[in-house]
């Protein structure tokens, strides 16, 4: 199942008249050279050959990696603010830090957590604007730190080397992933590339093979609530940045940050029945547009009850059908591509709580337009039998005597349940003594998701995902910090 990252942070720019030293590196095109074979025996390599090669070649990889790393990962930082976490790049000796603006767009106090272990406070200097996500911040009394240099724009070509480094998850400081650029997306001077950027990830370098600052990590396509990276990660092309500096230098750059805008808009929702008639419309040139990849949406909103278990299916043989399923607040539940058979699209969820639901009606591609239908069935789980389609229903305490995961000090109990392949289910872990945080691992010991709170409005946590494997699978029940102590009760359905 494909999946789609739906809010891209869209935050204006401010100004501050602050003289802004940056390095930017001069675009050295690499050397190649062809020689043709004498014979075709040069050609068809022995296999002690080939094995030398790739031995080489493995070599050369991990020498880049460790010089990549050793070069850029001092001036990388981690930002913590009392809402949001991220990472950033130090662009300047005095403590200049670039990062996305959603990163530190909710004010309060902004801390800084250096390579080496300090914590500095600093301050939010400058944003962009015009839907720009980057932001400056000044580490107070900062000097003679290390920095990372700009690559030259117009430098970064798909099929380059791609170096990751930032503090996934808020909890693993100075990680780093590799991969490629897969994509450059001009429209939107995005770089895509499949160096793993979980969040946590966001504000931090996008590195060249030089250990230079190619892009600005800013967003993941990800499975559904509190999903980690699949291998498709976006960053702000290096592009976009000398401007954006030049903007702040200037005091042209906005000091606070605009209103959010939101991905895609709610309002006027159409009304639509559990276990009504079936309904039939047109996604056409002039409905409303998600930013993120430009396909047409419609939204429809219905009520449904706790423990409801619903079926949404849209089935159309013109457009590749897309659903998105989110809370009245915009918390997204679940979404699907194809899991209704060719190019339509299946959601089965149990709801979790009573209330209002938004219901997104997309299509895959950009600009497709075409008829659908749409029906939307409900069944109750039986009062008499509550325990239909529970999976762990555990009650348990966090206290002094349990594991202490080391990134964070924080205290967390396991759980494990066995799950199929394309099973869906939904974690719960509520607790009126500690603010709850929940990580899933799969049967290999990866993790597959994680989430602080459910919405906007529950600090609780939860989880929903699609089962990638079939096996045992390993739930964590974690504080959000340190001080974390109670009770709590985790159910998984």
């Amino acid at each position: 199942m494909n999946s789609r990252f739906l809010q891209f942070a869209t935050f204006g720019l401010f100004a501050v008249g602050t003289f802004i030293p940056v390095w930017v590196a001069n675009a050295s095109p690499s050397q190649t050279s062809s020689i043709l074979p004498e014979s075709l025996s040069d050609l068809i390599p022995n296999q002690n050959q080939n094995s030398a090669l790739i031995l080489a070649q493995d070599a050369t990889e991990e020498e880049t990696n460790i010089r990549v790393y050793e070069k850029a990962s001092p001036a990388v930082v981690s930002i913590d603010t009392e809402k949001t976490n991220g990472s950033g790049t130090i662009i300047s000796s005095d403590g200049l830090v670039l990062t996305n603006a959603h990163v530190v767009s909710d004010g309060g106090t902004v801390t800084v957590t250096l390579a080496d272990g300090r914590k500095l406070e600093a301050d939010v200097m400058a944003f962009g604007e015009d839907g720009l996500d980057l932001a400056v911040l000044k580490i107070r009394n900062g000097r003679n730190l290390p920095t990372i240099p700009i690559a030259s724009p117009n430098s970064v070509k798909v099929g380059q080397r791609a170096f990751a480094i930032g503090n996934p998850f808020g909890q693993f400081q100075n990680t780093l992933t590799v991969g490629i650029v897969s994509r450059l997306d001009q429209d939107r001077n995005l770089i895509q590339t499949d160096a793993a950027i979980n969040p946590g990830n966001s504000g931090g370098p996008l590195l060249n093979s030089a250990g230079e600052l190619i892009g600005v990590n800013t967003a993941i396509f990800t499975r559904g609530q509190g999903g980690g990276n699949i291998g498709i990660g976006f960053a702000i092309s290096v592009d976009k940045v000398p401007p954006f500096l030049q903007a702040v230098r200037d005091g042209r750059a906005p000091r606070t940050p605009p209103p959010e805008t939101p991905a895609f808009e709610t309002e006027n929702a159409k009304k639509i029945e559990l276990n009504g008639p079936e309904v039939t419309d047109i996604l056409k040139q002039g409905d409303k547009v998600l930013p993120v990849d430009n396909s047409f949406y419609h939204v429809y909103a219905f009520t449904g009850k706790a423990g409801q278990q619903v079926t949404i299916e849209m089935n159309s043989k013109e457009v590749d059908s897309y659903l998105i399923l989110l809370t009245e607040d915009g918390s997204e539940l679940a979404q699907d591509d194809d899991s209704g058979g060719e190019k339509n699209a299946k959601i089965s969820i149990v709801l979790p709580t009573d209330g209002t639901y938004i219901l997104l009606v997309n299509s895959y591609e950009a600009g497709e337009s075409g008829s659908y239908r749409l029906r939307l069935k409900a069944t109750d789980i039986s009062p008499n039998d509550p325990t239909k389609g529970l999976i762990l229903n555990q009650e348990g305490v966090l206290e002094n005597k349990d594991s202490v995961l080391e990134s964070d000090g924080s205290l967390y109990d396991e759980y494990t349940f066995e799950g199929q392949q394309g099973q869906s289910v939904w974690i719960r872990l509520e607790s009126r003594d500690f603010d709850p945080y929940l990580a899933l691992f799969d049967p290999k010991g990866e993790l597959i998701a994680e989430n602080d709170d459910a919405s906007r409005s529950d600090k609780n946590a939860a989880i929903r995902v699609t089962l990638p494997a079939t096996g045992r699978y390993r739930v964590v029940v974690n504080a959000y910090d340190q001080t974390g102590r109670g009770q709590y009760l985790l159910t998984v359905r």
